[in-house]
């Protein structure tokens, strides 16, 4: 996939250094949401007199404008080869242990920041023609990891601190009812008018013209596959949950001549979205081409779409310019926005930010969290067969799944799953409701919390 390099064609850097308290606060903050009952006081870099100390080896990367660090060491820890940045001592035990003492022989805390802020596309110039970072230039594609959540295994050293220090266990968070992990099923709902072109564009190119008029007529006269917001909701709530579904409020192209929706939300359409509403479904804004660098269209689809403010947003095409889409969010906050869903890799599943739990962005100008979460998307289901993408067959797809869904689960996350609704058009044998029912099978079995975006942010915050 292309990508634009040009710094002339992005945001200009707006950040200051972020000096070690600044990492230390964000990254506990962040372990102290992952556990329950977390002891304060506990964790400092070596010069501190913290019972845990971790090593401080950073040596100034964070006062710089460097996307990437030096490569990581890799250690095992829980099972696993983890990756470990900012590692300057890897012939030291990971952990060391004293009486009542135990220190942290490298830089979790700075390796924690790195990938978790989100510092490597703050600060990198590349951008595929979508305006997104890609993939292709990360340090997940770099080094073999996408699928691995190494900031939970950091974590999990921390955990083995604090235990061995306090002689307590350190539980996992857990969510609604008790579940030992969560998944937020989603829809972005881009298309309810446009199943029959293809099979139409193909009908025309062969002169299969009275298959092409049959095709159009059933068009002109019968619902459209893709109109079938009821089926979906019908399917989840066939295993007990509820989703999320994200309203695409433009029809018109985007400048760059990207398709945005192919329906119009007039009445009728509105009623529909207000009776999923009344059974427990919930709506929330699919900000159109253009919005997450446009904070006045933003604004603008934000307010006429919804009579109160949605909770969540994620952007048309995972759009998001990290140097310029958190603040525009930022500003929405005080209007009831809470949450973000846009950020995963669209050519990969996995962890963009190496984390399985919902976060806070870092506001790399105020040099502290956002205050509305980010709930990471980790599965679409374009990724899973598109030709730019993975192109898996359809009896893949859950095997290739099941590695990170069981990573979710090991430290109590989030799974979550952008499922299109044109998606569960029966037609659709590789990405379709088959596989979509193998996948809410699995998280059914494993006892997951089917929870909103908005539940999510509601058990995470208390409010």
């Amino acid at each position: 996939m292309s990508t634009i390099s040009s710094a002339s064609l992005l945001p200009a850097i707006n950040a200051a250094p972020v000096l070690a308290d600044a990492r230390l606060h964000y990254v506990l903050r962040h372990f102290a949401l992952a556990y329950e009952a977390v002891p304060a006081g506990l964790i400092g870099y070596a010069d501190t007199q913290q019972s845990i100390t971790v090593a401080d080896a950073a040596a100034g990367f964070f006062q710089a404008q460097e996307p990437y660090p030096a490569a990581p060491n890799y250690r095992e820890w829980a099972g696993q080869r983890v990756p470990v940045f900012f590692d300057a001592q890897p012939a030291l035990p990971l952990l060391e242990l004293a009486p009542g003492r135990c220190r942290i022989n490298a830089d979790l805390i700075s390796a924690a920041f790195y990938l978790l802020s989100g510092w490597q596309e703050y600060y990198s110039d590349s951008r595929d023609r979508h305006g997104r970072f890609p993939y292709a230039a990360s340090v997940q594609k770099r080094y073999g990891f996408v699928a691995l959540p190494v900031v939970n295994y950091y974590f999990d050293v921390l955990r083995a601190a604090v235990e061995y220090v306090t002689g307590q266990p350190l539980r996992p968070r857990r969510w609604a009812g008790g579940a030992p992990v969560a998944a937020f099923i989603s829809h972005d709902i881009d298309n309810l008018r446009s199943s029959w072109k293809v099979p139409a564009k193909a009908d025309l190119k062969a002169v299969r013209l009275l298959r092409f008029g049959r095709r159009l007529w059933r068009h002109l006269t019968q619902p459209d596959a893709w109109d079938n917001l009821e089926t979906v909701a019908a399917t989840v709530a066939s295993y007990g949950a509820r989703s999320t579904f994200f309203i695409l409020p433009e029809h018109r192209p985007g400048a760059d001549g990207t398709p945005n929706a192919d329906y119009r939300i007039d009445r009728p359409l509105w009623r529909r979205f207000l009776h999923l509403a009344s059974q427990g479904f919930e709506l929330a804004l699919h900000g159109s081409i253009g919005t997450a660098t446009d904070f006045a269209r933003l604004s603008s689809e934000q307010s006429e779409t919804f009579a109160e403010p949605a909770s969540g947003i994620r952007f048309h095409y995972l759009r998001w310019e990290p140097r310029q889409t958190p603040m525009q969010l930022e500003a929405l906050v005080m209007a009831g926005l809470r949450y973000d869903a846009a950020l995963g890799f669209a050519e990969h599943y996995g962890f963009r930010h190496s984390y399985c739990h919902p976060f806070y962005p870092f506001d790399f100008t105020r040099g502290q969290p956002h205050s509305f979460l980010e709930i990471p998307l980790q599965v679409m289901d374009a990724t899973l067969h598109h030709p730019n993408y993975l192109q898996l067959r359809a009896d893949e797809i859950l095997p290739a799944l099941q590695p990170m869904l069981a990573e979710i689960e090991k430290f109590g996350g989030v799974a979550s799953i952008l499922w299109h609704n044109d998606h569960f058009d029966p037609a659709n044998i590789l990405t379709g409701p088959r596989q979509f029912a193998e996948i809410m099978a699995y998280l059914q079995q494993r006892g997951a919390a089917f929870l909103t975006g908005s539940q999510i942010v509601a058990d995470l915050c208390g409010a």
